[in-house]
């Protein structure tokens, strides 16, 4: 197995991430500095900053309610809360893909760095589904522009075509396929409008609904529903 994908597996960070450290000279293998692209055996000893890792024997996935002013961060001395904070779980799990401290709603922490990658991975085109209010009222063409995809100057991208449903004269459903840096509301501000609220209701097979979760609560999947969405990562168990 490759050294990233065993540090990714013990539920750490995902590969990319492991790369990271990797590279900053933070892994070794069996107390020798870890190189970029080694592979492991069973048997050999790998840490971290020193401290040994290990592969997790169970398979944890937790769906969040973030509440805004929560930071999605492991560590942030000027952060007032962080999600790892907020969650308070017993075991170490780290989020796949992030929530702007503004926004609220559906996050996913995992111990699995390889569900982290597949989630993350934006060839994947994994859906993710949000409500949105803005400032004022919009008309159709507002929603068939966001539907084609919008330029984003500071980003010198356009974004990918996505579903956009409107649901007031002030509010409308979006379903997303990747997941660039404030990307909604970098959007509705090319057209000349604030994001007054943001949710995400769904990431992938997983919806806020389900669950009769409130702001910084979470459920736990269940193993039917954890076969479920590593099966839509392309992940078999």
């Amino acid at each position: 197995m490759r050294l990233n994908q065993y540090i990714a597996s013990c539920g750490l960070c995902s590969r990319r991430e492991a790369d990271k450290l990797i590279d900053a000279g933070k892994v070794t293998v069996n107390d020798v500095t870890a190189s970029f692209g080694m592979k492991i055996e069973e048997g050999d000893l790998v840490k971290v900053d020193g401290k040994e890792i290990k592969q997790k024997s169970e398979h944890i996935v937790l769906a969040y309610y973030k509440p805004r002013g929560i930071v999605c961060t492991e560590k942030d001395s000027h952060a007032e809360k962080t999600v790892i904070e907020d969650v308070n779980y017993s075991e170490r799990v780290t989020y796949a893909g992030r929530l702007d401290k503004d926004s609220e709603g559906l996050l996913i922490l995992t111990n699995d760095g390889n569900l982290i990658n597949a989630m993350m991975k934006g060839s994947n085109k994994h859906e993710k589904e949000y409500v949105v209010k803005v400032n004022k009222s919009f008309d159709d063409n507002f929603i068939e522009k966001m539907s084609k995809g919008v330029y984003l100057k500071e980003l010198d991208r356009t974004t990918r075509p996505c579903k956009v449903k409107k649901l007031s004269n002030d509010s409308f459903n979006i379903i997303l396929t990747q997941g660039l840096n404030r990307q909604i509301r970098r959007m509705c501000d090319e057209l000349g409008f604030k994001v007054v609220s943001l949710k995400r209701v769904r990431v992938m097979t997983v919806k806020l609904s389900d669950y009769d979760l409130k702001p910084s609560t979470y459920h736990k999947l269940d193993e039917s529903e954890i076969l479920k969405l590593y099966k839509a990562a392309g992940i078999q168990l």
